[in-house]
């Protein structure tokens, strides 16, 4: 086994980070994973290295999942079943749907990432979560290196969350998921964000798959960065959710709020809508900030550390807890 050393992880994250791994490996099936296993069990786990925020140098073995693959399982002519592997980006993964038109992914366009970190924070964008359309996850164990199925009902999904996240986090390494789509007769969402507006505006009235996708693609350009260009991890922190009671609170002052009810007794408010009334909207802090087009986004313009990028996040979170007196809860992984 190729195990490296002291390798930087600035092109493993998406926040562009320049930490170093002490011991560095990269598999690339499951059989190598399962071998690495029976000899390595103090790991650390990066794929896409979307969803994390990385403050320090990594003394365990870092491990690389880059196992590829995608292969249509089986289907009729309504419904197609499809096993995609950890290692494939995902959006190129929703590309490849669209222009099969297999649908049910199109909302989830352009998040970065790769496919086996879509179910441990249960991705969702614009009215679509991917939980919806999966049927099983794979993974190994890695105490006994055992290749275990997970159903869709015993990944706990929930919003923003999922098994993987709390009660079997650190003990699995997703392998595949796996997914069921449509092929005609689409449940397209249009109705949240701006995507209709999006639409309107390009005088689509009958939208397909791609219309969607691109919609959604061009509305995620104007307001969130590239990674390639600006380090940044997508959104940094959930939506919160809050009591009626607490939401009518936050009206009297500002009316205008804008908001979405989950139940009979709670209200979810846009995180990136407390950031910007904070005043922290495109504020910069020499090498890292919050983004100008989207509150909801910290990014590093360059050379900033975790420890700061952490800082500032920690600055917002006690600014929206004074202000609003609402629980900002970071969505990122920080190690």
């Amino acid at each position: 086994m190729n195990i490296q050393e002291n390798i930087s992880l600035k092109n493993y994250n998406t926040f562009g980070i320049s930490v170093y791994a002490k011991r560095f490996i990269s598999v690339d099936s499951v059989y190598q994973l399962q071998q690495l296993l029976k000899i390595e069990k103090d790991i650390f786990l990066i794929s896409g290295g979307s969803n994390m925020l990385l403050t320090k140098d990594i003394e365990n073995l870092v491990l690389h999942i880059n196992i590829k693959g995608v292969s249509i399982d089986r289907e009729d002519d309504n419904t197609v079943y499809i096993t995609v592997n950890a290692g494939e980006n995902w959006h190129e993964f929703v590309v490849w749907c669209v222009s099969n038109n297999f649908g049910g992914i199109e909302n989830l366009s352009l998040i970065p990432g790769n496919v086996g970190t879509c179910p441990i924070q249960n991705i969702g964008a614009y009215g679509v979560e991917v939980k919806d359309t999966i049927t099983m996850v794979e993974a190994i164990e890695i105490e006994s290196q055992r290749l275990v199925s997970f159903s869709n009902d015993e990944c706990n999904f929930g919003y923003r969350n999922s098994i993987f996240k709390n009660e079997v986090k650190g003990k699995y390494i997703i392998t595949s998921v796996s997914f069921k789509l449509t092929k005609n007769k689409h449940q397209l969402n249009t109705f949240y964000g701006a995507i209709e507006t999006e639409l309107t505006s390009k005088e689509i009235k009958k939208p397909t798959l791609k219309n969607i996708s691109d919609a959604v693609i061009a509305i995620r350009k104007s307001k969130l960065p590239d990674p390639k260009e600006i380090g940044n991890s997508g959104s940094f922190f959930k939506n919160p959710v809050v009591s009626i009671t607490q939401f009518l609170e936050i009206q009297k002052e500002y009316p205008t709020v804008p908001s979405y009810l989950v139940s009979d007794t709670e209200i979810k408010i846009p995180a990136g809508w407390l950031i910007e009334q904070a005043g922290f909207k495109g504020k910069r802090f020499g090498n890292y900030g919050v983004h100008e087009k989207q509150a909801l986004v910290l990014v590093n313009y360059g050379n900033a550390t975790g420890i700061e990028i952490y800082q500032l996040a920690k600055k917002i979170q006690n600014t929206i807890l004074r202000k609003f007196s609402v629980v900002l809860e970071i969505e990122v992984n920080v190690f």
